[in-house]
């Protein structure tokens, strides 16, 4: 079998992170794999080093959809008995799977594109997940959320809209006293720091991320003086929150550190996980790694999330934006380490039992299998 990712994006996130581990598995079951993504991109670099067939557009002007893009693109996929589309935001009017839905059709492919998504943002419209094109089209969700809502608000036929989560790597993100020795001495904080929180990804403005600062402002004046924060991550607003954490007198409270390809240091090291997400969130990776490392979370209530974040069993939901409720679900994870510690067993259960990725990686082979 032969499987296309298509990734329109440069940059790296969970969704790029996952695409390199199954291309990695699918190619070692001696499959192949074909990769179009933008040319110098994350995806296109990784990929390639992997032994993946790269396919590269240039990112600004395939937004015209010229016959050069559309040559490229029908060359790509002509090969491949199904291409995965992540739902990427729409750019000048262009969108990545109706795009490919088009180059299917007009290359006349056999290939099945499925788009695939965890994530509900409203201005999306039904076209990214049901082509306007006559092709082989299926959509793979990787939440319940965004499946229900395909279906009951685009009306997309639910038999075309499978649900599989991605799940995590539980081997991987295990707990032991070695890993957490390493922790300390990679992540020196001080001494005195509790609790440790974590905010861990792309720093952007949809994260939330000035939201957790203020948050830890407040609770720095008085209730927690000693709380502090680990930043890990990058993108665009970098510079804007340690410019924000100056502002806010955080710096004893608050401190960053670079993107990296090994988040289990990062878990062994802090109490709790926050991710007080603003919008566009599906089932965040970061969230199942840290369960699976045995820690509760701190979550925005949206799209999957609920699913694996259960007030009081795993951690606390608390709404969007909202300052207060991720103040009071942060002091109330504080005040008693022993309920802290019962909802990381309950987190590791149940990740270890519903998301393992090694059986996940395996459903969604079998899908690529059953619908080619």
């Amino acid at each position: 079998m032969h499987i296309a990712f298509i990734e329109d994006t440069p940059l790296h996130g969970g969704t790029q992170i996952w695409v390199t581990e199954i291309t990695k598995i699918l190619l070692e079951k001696g499959e192949k794999v074909t990769i179009l993504s933008p040319k110098d991109s994350w995806m296109a670099n990784e990929c390639s080093a992997l032994g993946a067939r790269i396919c590269c557009y240039d990112y600004n002007t395939v937004t015209d959809e010229n016959k050069e893009a559309q040559q490229q693109w029908i060359d790509a996929l002509a090969p491949a008995d199904v291409a995965i589309c992540t739902v990427h935001p729409a750019r000048n009017g262009f969108h990545c799977s109706v795009f490919a839905g088009k180059c299917i059709e007009k290359g006349a492919l056999k290939t099945v594109l499925i788009p695939k998504t965890g994530t509900i943002v409203p201005e999306y419209l039904k076209e990214y997940y049901q082509s306007p094109y006559d092709i082989n089209n299926k959509v793979i969700c990787i939440t319940n959320f965004t499946r229900e809502y395909l279906i009951n608000h685009y009306k997309i036929p639910s038999d075309m809209v499978e649900l599989i989560y991605q799940g995590t790597e539980v081997d991987r993100f295990t707990s032991t006293d070695e890993s957490k020795k390493e922790a300390f001495n990679r992540y020196s904080l001080p001494e005195n720091a509790f609790p440790i929180l974590a905010s861990v990804g792309s720093f952007e403005e949809r994260k939330g991320q000035v939201v957790l600062l203020k948050a830890v402002a407040q609770l720095a004046k008085d209730k927690l003086p000693n709380v502090h924060v680990m930043m890990v991550g990058d993108g665009p607003d970098e510079n804007m929150l340690k410019e924000k954490t100056k502002e806010l007198g955080l710096e004893n409270n608050v401190t960053f550190f670079p993107f990296t390809r090994e988040p289990n240091y990062i878990f062994e090291r802090i109490d709790i996980l926050t991710l007080p997400s603003l919008y566009k969130e599906g089932l965040p990776n970061v969230i199942l790694e840290a369960m699976s490392m045995g820690l509760p979370t701190i979550a925005s209530n949206m799209a999957g999330i609920p699913e694996v974040v259960i007030d009081d069993e795993t951690g606390y939901m608390v709404k969007p934006g909202d300052e207060q409720e991720l103040i009071d679900a942060i002091i109330k994870l504080s005040k008693s380490k022993e309920q802290c510690l019962q909802m990381g067993i309950n987190a590791r259960k149940l990740v270890s039992d519903k998301m393992d990725k090694k059986n996940q990686f395996q459903a969604f082979i079998d899908y690529f299998y059953s619908v080619r």
